[in-house]
């Protein structure tokens, strides 16, 4: 029987194996933030010279990659990447995932949609038939806190402002924003909750990523991991064309 830190380290080496079959060398690649996307990086480093660059979701990722020397782009300076590797709380029957327990959901999201594939990795704990038993992470404006917080309280979920781990700060994300904790709710329509959270003043961006699913998932299972793949179609902002997630 395998720990959950095993599964997290097997699917991590199977991202590895995903990311240097089907990418051809000298390609940008996206990574993701949090503990499994660690291990990734980890398990990457040593095939580094493969890569003319990485594009990463946060400063902690950042910081990792590059110590262990990574040439880390900023996200401005690409139009698309081949594959982006990311982990994920949740993720649902359809490849839709619930993101940003450890507050990087804004860029990850960012990193995300300039993917061709999105390749998740996670262990079998983070398959649910519906999402919302992890709370849902939806970063605000500060200024707008109070107001964010009884609009998301009208979908019937308890909210709760997020705090630095082991303390009484407020929990800052790398783009100064707070993160508020939506607890409760049973997302039964992630497409249309992530467009209806989105709408509301004050909101950077929510964690449900429905719009922009996983093609990919990598799960570690009791069996080992797991391989399967989503349909999915991006309308890319910039050329209005549909273009597909590629499936290998």
């Amino acid at each position: 029987m395998y720990t959950q830190d095993q599964l997290k380290a097997m699917v991590a080496e199977a991202a590895k194996d995903e990311v240097l079959k089907h990418m051809a060398p000298g390609g940008i690649l996206g990574v993701g933030t949090g503990s499994t996307a660690n291990l990734f990086i980890d398990a990457i480093a040593p095939h580094k010279s493969h890569f003319a660059g990485v594009v990463s979701s946060s400063q902690a990722s950042t910081d990792r990659l590059k110590k262990h020397g990574f040439n880390v782009l900023d996200s401005n300076s690409v139009e698309s990447l081949p594959m982006y590797v990311d982990g994920a709380d949740e993720i649902d029957p359809q490849g839709h995932m619930l993101k940003g327990g450890g507050g990087a959901l804004t860029r990850e999201k960012i990193v995300a949609h300039l993917a061709q594939t999105f390749v998740c990795i996670c262990d079998g704990s983070k398959q649910v038939d519906v999402m919302g038993q992890f709370p849902l992470p939806v970063e605000v404006i500060p200024m707008a806190q109070a107001q964010v917080t009884r609009e998301l309280e009208k979908l019937g979920g308890t909210v709760t402002l997020r705090k630095a781990k082991g303390t009484d700060q407020v929990f800052v994300t790398d783009n100064q924003a707070w993160i508020l904790d939506v607890a409760g709710l049973k997302i039964t329509d992630p497409v249309k909750l992530e467009s209806e959270i989105n709408q509301i003043p004050g909101v950077v961006c929510n964690g449900l990523f429905a719009r922009r699913k996983a093609n990919v998932l990598l799960i570690g299972e009791a069996s080992g991991v797991r391989r399967q793949t989503y349909w999915w179609i991006n309308i890319s902002n910039h050329n209005k064309k549909g273009r597909l997630g590629v499936l290998f």
